[in-house]
């Protein structure tokens, strides 16, 4: 290998570089990894012996948590060096309370792989979901470092499986114990030879789960909620195409909810373009914040969250949600409104997530595929009580069934620490 992995991560370093003065995420990720090895070797000391947790973004983040949780409930005086390779994940967390250090992944090569292990000397590591960098894998495994992979999901069409993928299969053998998601992973695994397989189920019924139990308010949104009768449609994570086809189909309703809006990019121009087009009259969320939810003007109809983080908890205030990102690259977390026992409707590019079809096949999912299937399905769950009341108990025992992953993968890892 891995000349063609080299090569092949090279040239995305080389067209990230070229492309940061003119892009804002891509100078994200190069000015993020400046003084990278400066601040590590800063922390040497206090994360000698850590535990690794490295995830791709935020939402593996999510995913991982609960088991980072679980482990330093029981070792509370364990170090934790936190890495993400996107600067969207580096942002959101990286004041982690229970992470001794939060940092970027250094770029895969073998010199920047080895360093970072002999710096560390973690305890054990733990990647998670879909994160597969050849030479950081096999400076772990040189180092007979402890390696697990959590909550991860294998398909037929991914490299692992081909006839060209010898080199990603060689990774798998990096890890101590894959903790896959379901039997058709396992089944997959199995297929090219790897034993070190175990069904550990999906950590992200837990964290969602725990979100519900915790149960934290949200002052504005209830504000916005009780302020007037109307059921509130929760939009989470839209894209301009999510938002487009939500204008066309609010426009044909007979029975008009109030929305609740957290759109997924909060630059100006896309909260600007939300608040051109959706139902008047509007409050930003920042203006709901400042008065405490508390003499909002009769008749408010949108309600646009200029803030980020919130949306897990701001689930709970809808009468029905949907979530974003089903006519571009993939679904956002549909989990996070299915805990709050709310009908979740979704557009058609959901086939790499398992939920998607669980909550259609449970009755608490909708997928819609224009705006005349997305009326419909908001007609019906607006006018019918008893559709609304089905739907949403479908949706809270479709997550509620599926917690315990935790659990499960806490107990395999107990021994290397």
């Amino acid at each position: 290998m891995p000349l063609l992995t080299d090569t092949a991560t090279g040239l995305y370093h080389l067209a990230v570089r070229l492309a940061a003065p003119f892009n804002p995420k891509a100078r994200q990720w190069v000015d993020g990894r400046k003084g990278l090895w400066h601040r590590l070797e800063a922390k040497r000391q206090s994360l000698h012996g850590c535990l690794w947790m490295h995830c791709a973004s935020v939402g593996e983040f999510e995913q991982g948590r609960p088991v980072l949780e679980a482990i330093k409930r029981e070792h509370p005086d364990l170090p934790v060096l936190l890495t993400f390779f996107s600067p969207s994940g580096y942002e959101a967390r990286k004041d982690f309370p229970l992470a001794t250090h939060v940092e970027y992944l250094p770029p895969d090569s073998a010199s920047n792989a080895k360093r970072l292990v002999q710096l560390l000397k973690p305890k054990a590591a733990l990647w998670v979901k879909y994160e597969f960098w050849h030479h950081h894998l096999h400076a772990l495994h040189n180092a007979g470092v402890p390696t697990f992979l959590i909550s991860a999901i294998f398909r037929p069409d991914q490299p692992f499986f081909r006839w060209y993928g010898g080199a990603w299969r060689n990774m798998l053998g990096c890890f101590t114990q894959l903790f896959v998601q379901d039997e058709r992973s396992k089944e997959l695994l199995n297929s090219i030879g790897m034993t070190n397989v175990t069904v550990g189920g999906d950590t992200r019924f837990d964290r969602v789960l725990a979100i519900a139990k915790a149960n934290e308010d949200l002052v504005p949104a209830e504000g916005f909620r009780d302020s007037d009768k109307a059921p509130v449609l929760v939009c989470g994570s839209t894209w301009p195409a999510d938002e487009d086809l939500l204008l066309t189909a609010l426009g044909n309703l007979n029975t008009k909810p109030r929305i609740l809006i957290a759109p997924h990019e909060l630059t100006t121009t896309h909260l600007q373009a939300v608040e051109a087009g959706f139902p008047k009259p509007l409050v930003l969320w920042s203006e709901l914040e400042g008065s405490q939810g508390s003499g909002l003007p009769q008749g408010i109809r949108t309600a646009l969250v200029d803030r980020m983080g919130l949306l897990a908890r701001l689930y709970r205030y809808g009468d029905i949600t949907y979530v974003g990102g089903g006519f571009g690259d993939g679904i956002h977390s549909l989990l996070e409104a299915a805990a709050w026992g709310k009908p979740v409707i979704f557009g058609p590019r959901h086939t790499k997530f398992a939920e998607a079809r669980g909550l259609i096949d449970a009755g608490g999912g909708f997928e819609v595929r224009n705006a005349e299937e997305l009326r419909a399905v908001l007609e019906k769950l607006l006018i019918d009580p008893a559709a609304l009341a089905k739907a949403s108990e479908s949706a809270w025992r479709y997550v509620r069934d599926r917690g315990g992953a935790t659990e499960r993968i806490v107990g395999a890892i107990w021994g290397v620490l």
